[in-house]
């Protein structure tokens, strides 16, 4: 059987790894162990924050609402409560949106809302 040199294969690890590990500082961007290291810690937290940014935002998102919504005499729950009685299929996302942007259309689907709630 002939002999199996790994040289080619093992410089292709190395130098991917090395090259994921940029913009690091000192020995974790040089050195392969240490890059080994930074690069899964680093991809670890990357995996972790991509959900927990859908968690920050949704949070950002009932923020920017309820502090739109207490403007119009009215909480957040109460306001969301509305809008599913009201039938208004609009997501919390584009709520934010309005509350920021367009306080006007905010304020007339806050209207909506609480008359078709009144009825």
């Amino acid at each position: 059987m002939p002999r199996v040199k790994r040289g080619v294969t093992a410089h292709k690890k190395h130098k991917k790894i090395l090259q994921l590990a940029e913009g690091h500082r000192g020995t974790r961007k040089r050195l392969f162990r240490k890059a080994h290291e930074a690069v899964m810690r680093s991809m670890a937290y990357m995996y972790r924050d991509r959900r927990n940014r859908k968690r920050d935002m949704r949070r950002l998102w009932i923020i920017r609402i309820n502090a739109a919504a207490r403007m119009y005499d009215i909480t957040y729950s109460k306001l969301m409560n509305a809008l599913r009685n009201a039938d208004i299929q609009i997501d919390r996302k584009m709520l934010a949106e309005m509350a920021v942007h367009d306080e006007a259309a905010f304020g007339e689907v806050v209207r909506q809302a609480m008359g078709a709630v009144a009825k």
